[in-house]
């Protein structure tokens, strides 16, 4: 934010310097006139005396009832996130100019209501059209896997590859397009972590195999943990396909347990591929919005919010995750489950 100005006595003064010039100059009047009207020294000085201690009285009055009005602006609006906040924590002050310009943040906070009311709709609005419009696509996409599943052949890989591709990129069209609004729309609950590894890697089977992709389960079967199955599916696809778009010929799935029998116990699922690795100035940054890095750029179809979903959702389910990679030595991203269920906020 622009720093503010602040209000203190020299600025008033140098602001109210017009006013304090001609206090000065009736004083100055007063002991010049005064003395051609036959009146003494002493009754000029006082005289002037009354009259500029009248001014600077007035000046200091005036000084103080508007000094706390606006020192107290000038800190909230430094602090306020909102700006429809702002006219509800300062009180209205009496003075005119004050009166006015609280009058004037009301109306801004207003429009600035109303604005942020259109944005939101316009936000909703779009949502629904993006998830209706994936509804649609689905259609065509599961006929065209249908008539496919009976064609063999490289050509017949290579379509079921693609596809694979299309409804992955889908899938991660709509997660985005609720990624304002996911609070509610999860439930947490034991699942098995090796059959969601399976459905991640079943779900871009045709891709893995396309790309000569070879993948270890080190899992065991009967591992559970807390999460919601079709986002933790999601997350894991994602890496996935990340490794195999970006030189891994090997995806090893490896799980250990940290802190156990402890309030901070908690499985850890680490993804390891020997793919082409990112360099060590992207890796801080891997989650962002949008970002694509040095990589990305590279291969040409890096969106840059594969990941950033996949800290979403984590975040949403209470787990942790986080990503070490190496340039040209491969990438390894992290799954961290709490075995503590308080630590995590059950939807139904």
């Amino acid at each position: 934010m622009t720093d503010l100005p602040r209000y203190g006595l020299g600025a008033h003064l140098r602001d109210h310097w017009l006013s304090c010039l001609l206090a000065v100059a009736a004083c100055g009047a007063l002991v010049v006139l005064l003395p051609v009207m036959g009146v003494s020294l002493h009754g000029c000085l006082l005289a002037a005396g009354v009259v500029g201690a009248c001014f600077a009285g007035a000046g200091l009055w005036n000084y103080l009832r508007t000094a706390r009005y606006w020192r107290e602006l000038v800190e909230l609006a430094s602090q306020v996130e909102r700006a429809i906040e702002l006219p509800d924590l300062v009180e209205e002050p009496l003075f005119l100019a004050g009166r006015v310009s609280h009058g004037a943040l009301e109306a801004v906070a207003q429009a600035a209501s109303r604005e942020g009311l259109a944005l939101l709709q316009d936000k909703r609005d779009y949502s629904e059209y993006i998830e209706l419009w994936i509804h649609e696509v689905k259609a065509p996409l599961a006929a065209a896997k249908l008539v496919l599943a009976s064609q063999h052949g490289p050509e017949a890989a290579t379509l079921k590859a693609e596809l694979e591709r299309v409804e992955a990129q889908v899938d991660q069209a709509l997660y985005a397009a609720r990624s304002s609004s996911l609070s509610n729309d999860y439930v947490i609950r034991e699942t098995s972590l090796l059959e969601a590894v399976r459905e991640a890697v079943k779900r871009n089977a045709h891709f893995l195999i396309g790309r000569q992709v070879e993948v270890a389960f080190d899992v065991p079967e009967a591992l559970m943990v807390l999460a919601d199955r079709p986002w933790l599916v999601f997350c894991l696809q994602q890496v996935v396909v990340n490794a195999a778009k970006y030189g891994a010929h090997r995806v090893v799935f490896a799980v250990e347990e940290e802190a156990v029998g402890t309030p901070h116990g908690r499985t850890v699922l680490t993804v390891a591929d020997d793919g082409c690795g990112i360099p060590v100035a992207d890796v801080p940054r891997v989650f962002d919005r949008g970002f694509t890095g040095q990589v990305g750029r590279a291969h040409g179809s890096a969106t840059g919010m594969g990941l950033y979903l996949v800290r979403v959702l984590c975040e949403r389910m209470g787990l942790g995750v986080a990503l070490a990679s190496e340039e040209d030595a491969g990438t390894t991203v992290s799954f961290s489950f709490p075995h503590d269920r308080r630590r995590l906020e059950v939807r139904s």
